[in-house]
């Protein structure tokens, strides 16, 4: 089958078409290829070798975006079996057949009914197949071939990441890279220029280019300054059909800023500032600023203020504000517009971060003249001294003078001066000051032992202007002078032991004075000379502020006296000399062989008995121990009950067991045990379980007639039917015992069984003369009788 196509553009198209046409008509050739292989015909043998058909062109061409009022052609088949007669019918199948293509299936012609995008598709593959209109049998196998949608240039080029921004130094070299755009268009690269994108630069020359193949914007002069200009819009084009005309264009903007490097020094706007600062200025206090122009940015501006030289070198201070960028000029000194009027400094403003590429230009400083002018004050008194101390004895007379303060005026007027204490309002007065002379007396008397110092506030102003005061600090110290005796550091316990020797030290004390050092601090310690010796202890003045008590004889006896006291004397070295008389106790003790204090009270009685602490714990122990088993017997002969006995060979089935003692022979309503007895009582006895009994008594004699006539197994077995009969028995097994003793004895019972049911004839009486041990019983069995004889 021929493929015929007239849709040829360019040259070598035609050509194709060209060779196409006249070999396709002049020669039938067969192609080898993966597409156009044969296939086996149904009906048909099938053969091993390629048939021989006409020469096949297997692509078509279409151009886009035809806007046409009819169908584009686009190609044209024909089969070697087709005659002209109609009798073949060509089939058009694939991608886009029957809705974008369109075949007339006589004369084979392929249309385009739509328009085609090729940047949506680029090509479509198809099939086409001739058979026969009568038998609708193929006459060819079927080819596959390709529409392939020729671009035309219908998409300008785009810049996708644009608008720019972007930033680069000032002051850099020309050629310096800014930023590189790229365009992009959506046409066929590979199919003449649509997509061939060329750049320019439409805004922002001569500042910058482009280049028009990269797109790489750079810098087009050299030393671009930023104090001039920051900001620049540079506009840059890109256009397709490499630059052509009639090629499309798409453009963006890039914006670039300038960055800031230090080309520029600071400098003072004024070679010479003037400042006014009034005497009265504290130390310490900002007094003024200055500031130093620099039209760079950010730390390119950064700057410190030091002042290089001038008379007020020592007076002013200069400091940098780093948010301001201003130099603050603060007090080091008090200004006295009296002593000096005006100073002069010389005031240097200098970069902190310097760029030595650009060093070309400074240098990075700059410096200024500051003249200050002292302003004249009324300013308050002035005291001779920063602060005064003085010093008084303790007990002075009231008047006493302390000591005298002086202020004065440091006006040129010099004006009378005024003075007082500045008291709160809690405070004792113990001072005044005279208002005119400013001395200082004693308003009371001052003990150095109870306030050693004081500190007082005194004010001075001016008479002519008393609104104006200025406060000075007054120490004064309260002098000692020797008015406390010595005493003992401490209270002392003494201990001498029973065993001590003659000249023994069995103690050391020492005083104490509430004088100062230089007068009460040096003691001597001695015996009253008044008092007759002491023939048990002496005391050894150790010349160090202590003394020593020593034993006089050879041992102490407790038993004889525990306890001794000495008298002793204590002076000091003060002038006049001040003593003092105190008495020590001394305990009698029982010591160790190493002079440890074993005890002084308690083991006195002990040791007279001649008992030592060990045999006293011994004897407490066995105590203890004695009264623990007595303890323990009684709470046992308490605790002990009755073992209740059971039979090993009384096993039963269901066991019920109540420690219930009952209420004795009386108690006859809470069971009959005449039941237990023998048959012949079970048998008068018989009842209901579930009812309660009434308890008929019979004679005595008609009892014993009736069991010599009773058979025991007899009754058993009638037991035993009973049992089995009653509805009311419990619905278990249970073993009933019957205690049958058999026939009564000649010599009759001694049992109390028949005491619930026979009256006695027995008298209690005798049981009162039994004695006390009997009275109760004899009392309850008293009462038994009378209620019978009632």
């Amino acid at each position: 089958m021929k493929i015929t196509s007239t849709s040829c553009i360019c040259p070598v198209l035609v050509c194709l078409c060209f060779v196409q046409r006249c070999y396709g008509t002049a020669q039938h050739s067969s192609i080898k290829g993966t597409r156009n292989q044969t296939k086996h015909i149904e009906g048909e043998t099938e053969v091993h070798h390629r048939p021989k058909r006409g020469w096949v062109w297997n692509q078509f061409f279409v151009l886009e975006e035809h806007m046409g009022p009819d169908p584009q052609y686009v190609g044209k088949l024909h089969s070697n079996s087709d005659k002209g007669d109609g009798s073949v019918k060509y089939i058009l199948t694939g991608e886009g057949a029957g809705t974008i293509f369109i075949i007339d299936d006589t004369t084979g012609d392929i249309h385009s009914t739509k328009s085609l995008d090729r940047e949506q598709k680029t090509h479509y593959v198809l099939h086409a197949q001739a058979i026969d209109r009568r038998t609708n049998k193929p006459l060819e196998p079927e080819s596959e071939f390709i529409i392939k949608v020729q671009d035309i240039n219908d998409n300008a080029p785009k810049f996708t990441d644009g608008p720019y921004t972007v930033t680069v130094p000032e002051m850099s070299d020309m050629g310096t890279s800014v930023l590189q755009v790229t365009a992009t268009d959506a046409d066929d690269p590979t199919y003449g220029n649509s997509a061939r994108v060329v750049y320019s630069i439409l805004q922002g020359q001569p500042y910058f280019s482009v280049d028009p193949k990269t797109g790489v914007i750079r810098t087009a002069l050299h030393n671009m300054d930023r104090e001039a200009r920051e900001h620049y819009s540079v506009v840059i084009q890109a256009k397709d059909m490499a630059g052509q005309v009639g090629g499309l264009s798409g453009s963006t903007t890039v914006n670039i800023t300038l960055t800031d490097v230090n080309d520029n020094p600071p400098r003072f706007p004024q070679k010479h500032y003037q400042l006014y600062v009034p005497e009265s200025a504290q130390v310490g206090s900002a007094v003024g600023k200055i500031k130093a122009n620099d039209a760079d940015t950010g730390s390119n501006a950064d700057m410190t203020y030091s002042i290089i030289n001038g008379d007020g070198v020592g007076i002013f201070s200069i400091s940098t504000d780093k948010e301001t960028r201003e130099g603050i000029l603060s007090l080091k000194k008090p200004l006295n517009y009296e002593k000096k009027k005006s100073y002069t400094l010389n005031i240097e403003g200098a970069n902190t971060h310097l760029d030595f590429r650009f060093s070309h230009l400074g240098p990075f400083k700059d410096a200024t003249m500051l003249k200050i002018i002292v302003g004249d004050v009324d300013e308050p008194p002035l005291f001779s001294m920063p602060s005064y101390v003085m010093e008084v004895y303790e007990n002075a007379k009231i008047g006493t003078v302390v000591g005298t303060v002086l202020a004065q005026d440091p006006d040129s007027a010099n004006s009378l001066v005024r003075y007082f204490i500045d008291y709160n309002a809690e405070d004792d007065r113990f001072f005044n000051i005279d208002a005119n002379t400013g001395t200082i007396k004693t308003t009371k008397v001052l003990d150095r032992e109870e306030t050693p110092w004081y500190n007082i506030t005194v004010a001075a102003s001016e008479n002519d202007n008393p609104s104006l005061l200025s406060h000075v600090t007054v120490v004064i110290r309260v002098l000692d002078v020797n008015d406390n005796p010595p005493k003992l550091a401490r209270e002392y316990d003494i201990v001498v032991c029973e065993n001590s020797k003659p000249g023994q030290v069995i103690h050391t004390i020492s005083a104490t004075d509430k004088d100062d050092f230089a007068n009460g601090q040096r003691f001597n310690f001695f015996l009253d000379e008044h008092l007759s010796i002491n023939p048990n202890f002496t005391l050894k003045d150790n010349e160090d502020n202590t003394a020593s008590i020593l034993t006089r004889r050879r041992r102490f006896s407790r038993t004889i006296q525990d306890v001794y006291y000495l008298p002793i004397m204590i002076s000091d070295g003060g002038i006049p000399s001040l003593s003092s008389s105190s008495t020590l106790t001394i305990r009698v003790c029982a010591c160790e062989r190493d002079g440890r204090v074993r005890t002084c009270r308690a083991e006195a009685l002990l040791s007279s008995a001649g008992l030592s602490t060990g045999a006293l714990i011994a004897i407490l122990l066995c105590v203890v121990i004695l009264l623990a088993i007595v303890v323990l017997f009684i709470t046992l002969r308490r605790s002990k009950k009755e073992p209740l006995i059971i039979s090993e060979e009384d096993v039963r089935e269901n066991v019920v067991t109540y420690d219930d003692e009952g209420g004795g022979e009386e108690d006859t309503e809470a069971f009959d045990i005449t039941a237990l007895r023998n048959p012949s009582a079970a048998e008068e006895l018989k009842h209901r379980r579930d009812i309660r009994p009434e308890v008929k008594l019979t004679p005595r004699h008609q009892t014993f007639s009736t069991l010599e006539s009773i058979d025991v197994q007899e009754f058993i077995k009638q037991r035993l039917a009973e049992a089995d009969l009653d509805p009311s028995v419990p619905p278990y097994d249970s073993l009933q015992t019957y205690a049958y003793e058999g026939q009564r004895s000649e010599a009759g019972s001694i049992s109390s069984l028949d005491s619930a049911t026979t009256q006695s004839d027995q008298d209690y009486q005798y049981l009162g003369d039994w004695g006390p041990e009997f009275k109760k019983l004899a009392e309850l069995y008293g009462e038994i009788e009378s209620e019978r004889t009632n």
